[in-house]
């Protein structure tokens, strides 16, 4: 717990999602960006000149900053995770969490021993539509889940496959949703770029999965199939609407008999916000409250998990390519 309205924040790793931190860090009144830390030089400097804040050496860094974002490429992020809590400055650590879970778990326990807050960056949790899509579906019977996040090859290098990249945000949002998974298949093609999973919760739930980095339309959409509805979501548009039919009749007109069954479709208000900022916000209030935080570093062990056990289906033999999943505590 840190007792003072405005936390001092740093930035490590200041790439397209680390300086879209820094920016927000900026910008936000219960934060004050106090440094950024990257190993290209030139590129800190270029950031650090933008907001004028210094660009530090990680060590500077962490003695000058009560939370810092981490958006390193994932390979790194135990260690430098590491760091940070051995400094005992609070964390949020951009998804996947870490490559491996065992090291996830290593890093969850050593933040509870020194009273470190731990966040793992599943964004689409702040956005405005699933958060009132979660409101939504409190009551209903969930049937099944669809998600698609396409989109066209990138200009730069991803150190993760599409799954653990892309299908992740959707992994992390249907384990809200469902429980635990049962089973997971999937198959993937040009090299994990392209890859769609089916999962099966304990329950009965099917969760339906893709992701593209080799589509050219850019496509982030969420449908939720219910026992009484359809509720679909645009990421990207944070729109929502719900798809119910009437019930059919028959209907007399100029004494003939028509039947009739309409669709009704109800557009949901959702008030725009963005959902980075109110990701780092949740942030800065757990730690200035001691509250565990929206994603704790067991959240993001058991998306990481299910993202493995997708790839490992995708690129198992046909004989192989069902997984049994059997340890996902919720």
């Amino acid at each position: 717990m840190l007792e003072r309205d405005v936390l001092r924040a740093g930035v490590v790793g200041v790439g397209s999602m680390g300086e879209n931190h820094a920016r927000v860090y900026d910008d936000l009144v219960s934060a004050e960006l106090v440094g950024v830390h990257d190993v290209q030089e030139d590129r800190a400097e270029a950031v650090a000149g933008t907001y004028g804040v210094p660009a530090c050496s990680f060590s500077e860094l962490l003695t000058t900053a009560d939370v810092v974002s981490v958006a390193v490429p994932t390979e790194h992020h135990y260690r430098t995770v590491r760091e940070c809590i051995d400094a005992g400055t609070h964390v949020l650590v951009e998804k996947p969490f870490v490559s491996d879970p065992d090291r996830g778990r290593k890093l969850v326990e050593f933040a509870d021993q020194r009273g470190v807050t731990l966040q793992v960056g599943h964004i689409e949790r702040f956005n405005p539509a699933v958060q009132e899509l979660f409101g939504l579906l409190s009551d209903r019977e969930i049937v099944a889940i669809d998600a698609q996040r396409l989109g066209p090859p990138l200009d730069r290098n991803i150190d993760n496959s599409a799954v653990m990249d892309l299908m992740i945000h959707d992994i992390d949002v249907l384990l809200q949703l469902v429980d635990a998974p049962a089973e997971v298949t999937a198959a993937a093609t040009r090299d994990g770029e392209y890859a769609t999973a089916t999962i099966q919760a304990e329950t009965g739930e099917i969760g339906r999965l893709t992701s593209s980095r080799v589509t050219e339309e850019k496509v982030r959409k969420l449908t939720v199939t219910t026992a009484d509805c359809r509720i679909k979501v645009d990421y990207t548009d944070q729109s929502l609407e719900i798809c119910r039919q009437s019930f059919p009749e028959h209907v007399n007109q100029d004494r003939n008999a028509h039947y009739r069954h309409e669709n009704v479709v109800e557009k949901v208000m959702v008030e725009y916000r963005e959902p980075l900022k109110a990701e780092l916000e949740a942030f800065l209030e757990s730690v200035r409250n001691g509250d565990e935080p929206s994603v704790t570093g067991e959240d993001g062990i058991r998306a990481v998990e299910i993202a493995r056990s997708i790839e490992n289906s995708a690129t198992a033999p046909s004989s192989a390519a069902s997984d049994p999943v059997r340890s996902f505590p919720r």
